[in-house]
């Protein structure tokens, strides 16, 4: 199992490089971007690393994450609208580049890349104190909430790593305007929460009372 688990997940992360690298290279007509090359190294890297850990330690949850497929379909909408936001933003971060409109100075950049791999740190921190995580929003047999660790702070903390991991991106591009097109993901994410909380509330024993317990839902003192 755990070979044929390899070669998909081997399978899909190739694809997700060669995706986003044209994504961000073909528009900015050229690989003489910097900033591109760093942006795939802390994305994939770490990725790649994470894959393996999760590979060894939980099979199960990564088999789980590659094949998951979302069934609400509000949270489809949810999927093609993040999808749309990635394909256009990465599109305008590589015209950035090609036409030289006005990039974010290095230090920027740089400083974006040390909050990114700070928050992926974070991201696996999620996955160890909760098991259940899952791609789509369900409820799986034997689940049980986890109100310790981060999810003491707030309710969704994996989205709340996510908010700052997609925000970062376009930083790391050094692009404003990809920026720009990049806010509309918290909009998106708290329709998903919504509609996650509604589920979960319903279908979940304790969750109801972990609302009570946990006032934050993304950032503390925010929402």
């Amino acid at each position: 199992m755990k070979k044929s688990l390899f070669v998909q997940a081997v399978g899909k992360f190739l694809l997700g490089v060669v995706l986003v690298g044209v994504l961000v290279f073909l528009p900015a007509g050229t690989l003489h971007f910097w900033r591109g090359w760093l942006f795939m190294g802390i994305l994939f890297v770490p990725m790649f690393l994470a894959g393996l850990v999760m590979l060894k330690k939980n099979p199960a949850l990564l088999e789980k994450r590659l094949n998951a497929k979302e069934k609400e379909r509000e949270q489809s909408l949810v999927v093609k609208l993040s999808g749309l936001m990635f394909l256009v933003g990465f599109i305008v971060a590589g015209l950035t580049c090609r036409f030289g409109w006005y990039m974010l100075p290095k230090g920027v950049s740089i400083a974006a890349a040390v909050v990114f791999l700070a928050s992926y740190a974070l991201y696996a921190e999620v996955l160890r104190e909760n098991t259940y995580l899952s791609r789509t929003i369900e409820v799986q047999e034997g689940q049980q909430v986890v109100d310790t660790g981060l999810y003491g702070i707030v309710r969704h903390p994996m989205y709340s790593v996510t908010l700052v991991l997609f925000l970062t991106m376009p930083l790391v591009l050094g692009s404003v305007y990809a920026f720009v097109i990049f806010l509309v993901y918290p909009f998106i994410i708290a329709k998903r929460i919504r509609n996650e909380e509604q589920v979960l509330t319903a279908e979940l024993d304790g969750y109801a009372a972990y609302k009570e317990k946990v006032r934050w839902r993304l950032l503390p003192f925010i929402w």
